[in-house]
C-alpha cells in the first residue's frame, strides 16, 4: 500500500513539473471607457453631432450624448477622439477570409484546409484593423470559416465579428465545384449536391457544422473554369427548396448570381440577397424592389484586377469571363443604385488583398450612391441584412461597442474611409490611441 502511495506521489509530482506555467493573465480592462468624440455621425439621419461623449460599459454601448449632458465616472478610461469623426464599425457582406487572390485555379489544388484557416486568420487581422468589426463570409472549404469565427469569438485570434456560410451549395460543375481536375481525380467539392432532396440535407449538413447563413450559386461565376455566369444553374425547385429548409432552420440565404434568369429565380425563391447581379435588368430591379431583397455588389474588385491579374495565375477562361462580366456589372448596378433598390455593403474581398475593402465606396459613389447612402449600406443596411439590428450598425445603447474615427468629412468624400486611424470592437482598443 506505502508502495502505490509513492508512485502515486511520484507520478503527481511529475505531472505537475511537466505542466507548463498558466498564461499570464489579460490586463483587465476599465470598467467605463469614455469615448469623446468630436463629430459623431448619426448614420439614420446623416447629421453630425458635435462633442458627444459615448460611454462604454464592458462591451456594450451604455450611453451616447452631448458632453455636457454626460458624466464621466471616475475611473473611467478616457479616448479622446476630439479631433476625429467617429461612426460605427463598418461592416462587409461579402468576404472570403480564407482565401487570397493568389492562391487561386490551379495554385488552389496545392493548399489545404488548415492552411487557409491560418491565412484567414491572417485576414481577420487585416480586415479589423481596416475598421471593418463584423463580416459575413459567404464561402470556404471545410468548414475553415467556421472554425475561424470560433476562435476569434474564443478570443484565440484578433478579428471582426463574423457571420460564416461554410461550403457553399453548387450543381455539378457549377461555380463551387471544382473543374480543374482531370475525370479520373473523382473529385467533387464539399458544397456540391444536384435535386432537391441532395440541396435539403446538404443545407442541413451546413448547419450541423456551424453556418449561420446559407450560400448557393444560382449562376456560373467569373473565377471558376468552364461555367458560364450569365446561365443560371440551380432550377428554381432547388433553389426554393435550399431557401424553405434553410429559413425552416433560421437561417438567411445569400445567392451568387450574375445572369437575369439565376438572379429572378433566386429572387422568387426567396433569398434575402443576390450576390453580384452582374447582369441585373429592369425586370429584376423591380422584382427586388417588390420582394425587399438586397442587393450586395461587389464593384471596387474590377479595378484592382485589371491592374494585377497576371499575378494570379488565371487561365485564359477566366480572364475572357472577367473582361466581359466586370464592366458589365458597373454599368446594370448603376442602374439598380439610381432606382432604389435596397443596397448592402459586400466587397468579394479575396478577389483582391483584404484590408482594401473601403476602397468599395468611392466606386459605390461615382455609379450614383450618396456617400450617405453608401456609408449606411455599410452600417444599417449591413445589419439588417445579417439580422443584427439589435446589436451592430449604428452607436446606440445597447448595442456592441464597435466603433471606428478617421481624419476628415466621410459625407464629402467616402475615400477618407479607406484611411482608418481608431478601431474599436467590443469596447477593446484594435487599433490606434
Amino acid at each position: 500500500m506505502k508502495r502505490i502511495t509513492a508512485s502515486v506521489i511520484v507520478l503527481a509530482c511529475v505531472a505537475i513539473w511537466q505542466t507548463p506555467a498558466p498564461a499570464q493573465e489579460p490586463a483587465q480592462r476599465a470598467a467605463i471607457v469614455a469615448v469623446k468624440a468630436g463629430h459623431l455621425l448619426d448614420v439614420k439621419s446623416g447629421e453630425y453631432r458635435q462633442n458627444q461623449v459615448i460611454l462604454i460599459e464592458r462591451d456594450h454601448i451604455k450611453t451616447v450624448g452631448p458632453a455636457a449632458d454626460v458624466q464621466i465616472p471616475d475611473g473611467a478610461k478616457v479616448i479622446d477622439l476630439s479631433n476625429r469623426t467617429v461612426l460605427p464599425g463598418l461592416i462587409d457582406c461579402h468576404t472570403h477570409l480564407t482565401f487570397s487572390p493568389f492562391t487561386g485555379a490551379y495554385r488552389a489544388l496545392s493548399i489545404s484546409v488548415p492552411r487557409e484557416a491560418l491565412l484567414g486568420a491572417r485576414n481577420a487581422r487585416v480586415t479589423l484593423e481596416a475598421g471593418f468589426t463584423t463580416v459575413r463570409n459567404v464561402g470556404a472549404e471545410g468548414f475553415a470559416d467556421v472554425a475561424l469565427r470560433d476562435a476569434i469569438n474564443a478570443g484565440d485570434v484578433p478579428g471582426p465579428r463574423m457571420l460564416v456560410s461554410g461550403p457553399p451549395l453548387s450543381i455539378t460543375g457549377g461555380h463551387a465545384d471544382e473543374n480543374l481536375l482531370a475525370p479520373e481525380f473523382h473529385y467533387s467539392a464539399g458544397g456540391v449536391a444536384d435535386g432537391v432532396p441532395a440541396v435539403i440535407a446538404k443545407v442541413r449538413e451546413d448547419i450541423k457544422y456551424g453556418a449561420d447563413v446559407i450560400k448557393f450559386m444560382a449562376t456560373g461565376g467569373v473565377l471558376s473554369e468552364g461555367d458560364n455566369p450569365a446561365l443560371a444553374q440551380y432550377s428554381p425547385e432547388e433553389m426554393r427548396a435550399i431557401v424553405e429548409t434553410a429559413h425552416g432552420l433560421g437561417r438567411k440565404v445569400a445567392a451568387h448570381a450574375h445572369g437575369t434568369r439565376g438572379i429572378h429565380d433566386a429572387v422568387v425563391a426567396g433569398v434575402d440577397s443576390i450576390e453580384h447581379g452582374s447582369y441585373i435588368d429592369e425586370e429584376d430591379i423591380q422584382l427586388m424592389k417588390q420582394r425587399g431583397t438586397y442587393l450586395v455588389p461587389t464593384l471596387y474588385l474590377m479595378d484592382w484586377f485589371m491592374e494585377n491579374y497576371q499575378k494570379m495565375g488565371l487561365t485564359e477562361n477566366m480572364l475572357a469571363k472577367a473582361r466581359v462580366v466586370m464592366p458589365a456589372a458597373r454599368e446594370n448596378i448603376g442602374r439598380a443604385f439610381h432606382e432604389n433598390v435596397k443596397v448592402a455593403f459586400g466587397t468579394d474581398a479575396a478577389v483582391y488583398p483584404h484590408g482594401l475593402n473601403a476602397h468599395e465606396f468611392p466606386v459605390m459613389v461615382k455609379l450614383g450612391m450618396t456617400p450617405l447612402a453608401a456609408i449606411q449600406a455599410s452600417t444599417i443596411n449591413a445589419a439588417d441584412l445579417l439580422g443584427w439590428t439589435d446589436r451592430v450598425g449604428t452607436l446606440e445603447p445597447g448595442k456592441f461597442a464597435d466603433l471606428v474615427a478617421v481624419q476628415g468629412d466621410p459625407l464629402q468624400d467616402t475615400s477618407v474611409l479607406e484611411h482608418v486611424d481608431f478601431v474599436m470592437k467590443g469596447g477593446e482598443v484594435v487599433k490606434g490611441q
